[in-house]
């Protein structure tokens, strides 16, 4: 017999009639760690360590912002300057200063503690999402407890754990996993405050933690990416301030000592980047970052819809679900704790849609309310049983998409088969399956948990086993570990034809980015100097060698595939013998 239960209010507690063990050992583990806060807590560290260590360490740098992020970090580090934000001889104004703070912070105490070549250590520079993307899983979890059962909570959580987007910033060197660490805490805070005045309780003593976490989360987002924290806030307020004709609830989050501690955190940075550079970085990342978007001067314009479309990808295995939620959650729309979720989703999604730059993390932060609003409607067992129900087939076809795309660029690549991957493949696509063969209203959550223990294999499958197999998508590391097997110490590097970030990061911060003819003054200008030229360049080198006098001979051929432009690149490794 299928577990009944009483239909409340959304945003309030949920308890069972009768409760039956469904005898599923995927549901009887949820039974299990369910039990208490401390095992939900530990079991969705577990799964998010499952689905976000594969490939985080062997991975190399990934051209080009998790390459230009690292190499400023690095720089940070090198030059022992904590507020200016340079790649090379350029300033990098883009975004404020917090993940290179984060960053830095994870490569000296790597150093501290004796690692061993800590500055070029890719990984480190990647804790820092590690541990935001977890943290925003265990963040959805607390937050999704204002709205949903602890059995709700621990799923909201797991769908935001699975997440295809989720699972590709969590091991990228950059500011999104971070970014949505610090949403979801603000908004999980601002929801508590707000359900608490909705349910009429007492604000003579209101608590300081929510107000604190909220402005907190205020401080770090906006040093992480600027305003941007600000704007799913703020129009989640003015939303509901809309809705409910009311804000005096907003006087909860004690809003004169929020913003005093706010820009005690935030002011100071900002005053000395301003004392070192002026009106400088905020005409690059306002003028140039920021207003750069909204005219699509980025190359990723896209028409509205876009991330609808992409929404069914990014959010697998939870979209599924999601689709069969949309008609429940639009008839209880104006219950309180759905109100709330529908004011953090929907403004600003609009806003996205309406920019014309896009990029598929932009959404993220966006994603916790959609993962608590499903939950939502799947506790209620009021999942559409329309059309809407043929998406489940959705929770099959994903992995088996990727499985074939990741298993078909391996061999037309690397001429590998890849054999390492291939049981996680077929774990997936078993999964998979059973997510779609076994759902139907009353086991839903259970084909959710397959789909979820699916996500786990393929993540090991493709970033695991495949991803780091595709040698000739990073010839950067090729390069690098061509020029550590040098004879001479110290070597010096240029390149022409082939400048990607992680080149820099990979070969050191003095390599010289030049073309054919400089590359060739440069290797004339002394010993264990070496010329990294593309094929597309190695004509002037030539030429320019030949006109000094240069001799040379060629260390290397490295044959790979610049992701970042699309094409396959050639590059040769020369080293100087002398002139003439």
């Amino acid at each position: 017999m299928a577990e009944t239960y009483a239909r409340p209010r959304f945003g309030e507690p949920r308890e069972p009639k009768n409760r039956v063990n469904p005898g599923s050992r995927l549901t009887a583990v949820i039974d299990f760690v369910t039990a208490s806060h401390v095992r939900s807590i530990a079991f969705l560290l577990l799964c998010g360590l499952l689905l976000f260590l594969p490939g985080f360490f062997n991975i190399p740098p990934i051209d080009r912002d998790e390459a230009r992020f690292a190499q400023a970090t690095k720089q940070m580090v090198e030059s022992g300057d904590f507020v200016d934000i340079r790649f090379q001889d350029d300033v990098r104004y883009k975004k404020p200063v917090g993940i290179y703070w984060l960053q830095s912070a994870a490569i000296e105490t790597a150093s501290a503690l004796g690692l061993p070549r800590a500055q070029l250590r890719i990984w480190l520079y990647r804790m820092p999402s590690l541990f935001g993307a977890i943290g925003a899983v265990l963040l959805t979890y607390w937050a999704a407890l204002g709205f949903v059962t602890r059995r709700g909570a621990v799923l909201a959580a797991l769908m935001m754990a699975s997440s295809v987007l989720l699972g590709v910033e969590a091991r990228l060197a950059k500011t999104d996993a971070m970014l949505l660490f610090t949403v979801v805490a603000a908004m999980g805070a601002m929801a508590r405050v707000y359900l608490s005045w909705k349910r009429g309780e007492n604000p003579a003593r209101p608590p300081w933690s929510w107000p604190a976490i909220f402005w907190t989360a205020l401080a770090g987002g906006i040093l992480l990416k600027g305003p941007l924290i600000l704007m799913f806030v703020g129009l989640a307020i003015a939303t509901l301030a809309i809705l409910d004709r009311s804000a005096v609830w907003i006087w909860r989050l004690r809003p004169v000592w929020g913003l005093i501690w706010m820009l005690v955190l935030v002011l100071p940075w900002f005053v000395a980047i301003f004392w070192r550079a002026g009106n400088a970085f905020f005409a690059d990342s306002i003028g140039g970052d920021m207003l750069s978007k909204l005219a699509a001067q980025e190359s990723h314009g896209a028409p509205p819809g876009a991330y609808l479309l992409l929404f069914w990808l990014t959010f697998w295995p939870g979209a599924p679900l999601a689709g069969m939620a949309a008609p429940a959650v639009w008839r209880t729309r104006r219950e309180s704790g759905v109100q709330f979720l529908l004011a953090w989703l929907v403004p600003s999604w609009i806003v996205f849609e309406l920019v014309l730059t896009k990029l598929p993390h932009y959404v993220l932060p966006l994603y916790p309310a959609i993962a608590i609003l499903t939950v939502g409607a799947l506790e209620r067992r009021a999942l559409s049983r329309s059309w809407l129900r043929r998406g489940a087939a959705w929770w099959f076809v994903i992995p088996a998409l990727i499985s074939v795309i990741a298993v078909v660029g391996a061999v037309i690549l690397t001429r590998q088969p890849v054999f390492l991957a291939w049981p996680f493949v077929a774990a997936a696509l078993i999964f998979g399956l059973f997510a779609w063969w076994l759902y139907d209203d009353n086991r839903a959550e259970l084909s959710l948990l397959n789909a979820v223990v699916a996500a786990i294999f393929l993540s090991a499958a493709l970033y695991g086993a495949v991803t780091p197999a595709l040698t000739p998508l990073f010839p950067s590391a090729e390069i690098a570990r061509a020029l550590r097997n040098v004879v001479c110490v110290g070597p010096k590097a240029a390149a022409a034809g082939f400048q990607e970030p992680s080149l820099v990061f990979m070969t050191g911060t003095s390599t010289l980015l030049t073309d054919g003819s400089g590359a060739a003054d440069f290797l004339n200008q002394g010993s264990c100097r070496f010329a990294l030229i593309e094929a597309r360049s190695e004509r002037s080198f030539a030429q320019r060698a030949e006109a000094i006098g240069l001799r040379y001979n060629m260390a290397k051929r490295i044959e790979g595939y610049n992701l970042s432009q699309g094409r396959a690149v050639s590059i040769a490794v020369f080293r100087s013998e002398g002139t003439e």
